[in-house]
């Protein structure tokens, strides 16, 4: 986060709002102003903010009432509250609300610029360790999930729900979904989170040591046996165990999970005495199980077994809300990984990607970010960094035409919305992650009107 900063000055006095605009202008920022907590309330639920700069003694709703509802709405947006009326109470009172700091007026640009320049670096120092620290760990929960669709949420809050309970999984989805992803967050929200997360690719090794990969086996159980190995389901002992492409096991490994599963217990290869266990099973696959279990491909009792709960992951070209958010996801990932100051992608670009279908999902998305991240020689990641096909850009081209501001795009967005919807307000403004008020004055403020009498 840098100059691409976007700060939001909320204050009543027409003369501190311009200065505080300006200052921060000058130095480099993207800045807006509302005049009172009210229409500052309503900007920051429209776009996501970094800073908000608000003035304690307002109108109807002061400093501290729209930090409450602001925090609400987006807590990782910083608020420094301005007073001309500062005690310790009121100061103390702000940062236990969670109020960054607080700023006496008449306020310095120099005092301003230190302070906006020191919470930035902060901001990006504590996203780096958050962020490296995952990446060590792996330690993802629910809100590492990023998606805006509707139907994703509700599929996430669906597999919160049942993360407490120690049913069995079943995660079914394309590959490049984030199934694993997933797993993670289920296994961090269970009853055992200090548990090991143990994860079994069932597609990376052949049939013979996939046996021994999942059970272990004794010294002297095979040739090249030189020393005893606990399996991938001993060592998930306490926690959880993720099978990924479950649907590609062979038929003699389907009925050594199945006794697994059943008895709670596993014997290692060459060994003679079962062991216990205590384990939390997830699977996923990318195939059609049940089609499997039909033509015989497949085990219908592990089926059931691992069935107990299902989860589907929707692919990505089903859920397109969801690529701008992701997108600026991954460039802060990158950042980070390649040691870059990518800032944002243009619109042109972004354009390109809501065309496109990706067939491999949200994977193919990171990897067309990354890519164009090593090749991007400014701030902005512009279409010919993407090396997308030429039909797509073409076809981006004959859509948009020759206007890609932001507004245009938004213009083009919301209506596309309204005319999948049918121009049901309620449930375009769920998609469009916004509120009813919100999408009523932007359907006002760009024209735009239903088109009835289309032919079906």
């Amino acid at each position: 986060m840098g100059k691409e900063t976007r700060i939001l000055v909320v204050d009543d006095e027409e003369i501190v709002r311009t200065s505080l605009v300006d200052w921060l202008q000058e130095d480099g920022y993207q800045v807006e102003a509302a005049e009172n907590g009210f229409k500052g309330l309503e900007m920051i639920r429209e776009k996501p903010w970094d800073i908000a700069m608000v003035d304690m003694k307002m109108p109807k709703m002061d400093g501290l009432e729209l930090l409450e509802k602001a925090k609400a709405i987006n807590p990782e947006m910083h608020v420094i509250i301005i007073t001309a009326y500062a005690t310790v109470h009121t100061a103390v009172q702000a940062i236990k609300m969670g109020a960054y700091d607080y700023l006496i007026k008449p306020c310095e640009p120099e005092e301003i610029s230190m302070l906006i320049k020191r919470l930035i670096e902060s901001r990006t120092l504590a996203k780096e360790v958050s962020y490296l620290r995952k990446e060590l760990t792996k330690q993802y929960n629910f809100h590492d999930l990023i998606s805006k669709s509707p139907k994703m949420r509700e599929i996430f809050e669906f597999a919160r729900s049942v993360a407490k309970s120690n049913a069995n999984i079943l995660i079914l989805g394309e590959s490049g979904t984030g199934k694993e992803l997933l797993a993670r967050a289920i296994h961090n929200e269970s009853v055992r989170p200090l548990g090991p997360f143990v994860a079994v690719s069932c597609v990376a090794l052949p049939e013979t040591l996939l046996e021994s990969e999942f059970f272990g086996h004794e010294k002297g159980a095979f040739t090249n046996a030189v020393a005893l190995k606990r399996g991938k389901f001993e060592l998930a002992d306490g926690g959880s165990i993720f099978l990924d492409e479950i649907g590609d096991i062979a038929p003699k490994l389907q009925l050594s999970l199945l006794r697994a599963i059943q008895e709670k217990e596993i014997v290692r290869l060459g060994g003679t005495g079962p062991i216990k266990l205590d384990i939390r099973i997830i699977a996923a696959t990318n195939r059609d199980l049940e089609t499997a279990v039909a033509e015989g491909r497949f085990r219908e009792d592990l089926y059931y077994r691992l069935n107990v709960i299902s989860i589907e992951m929707l692919p990505l070209r089903q859920r397109k809300e969801d690529i701008p958010a992701l997108v600026h996801h991954f460039i802060q990932k990158f950042n980070i990984e390649l040691r870059k100051d990518v800032q944002k992608m243009s619109a042109e670009a972004l354009a390109a990607l809501m065309k496109y279908d990706w067939p491999g999902n949200v994977r193919e998305l990171e990897n067309a970010v990354e890519r164009a991240m090593v090749v991007a020689r400014e701030g902005v990641i512009r279409l010919e960094e993407l090396h997308l096909a030429p039909s797509i850009i073409k076809n981006d081209a004959v859509q948009y035409g020759g206007d890609k501001s932001i507004k245009f795009l938004e213009k083009q967005h919301i209506l596309k919305i309204l005319d999948e919807n049918s121009w049901n307000i309620q449930k375009s403004a769920e998609i469009l992650d916004i509120d009813r008020v919100t999408l009523y004055n932007k359907i006002k403020k760009y024209g735009l009107k239903e088109q009835r009498g289309k032919e079906s």
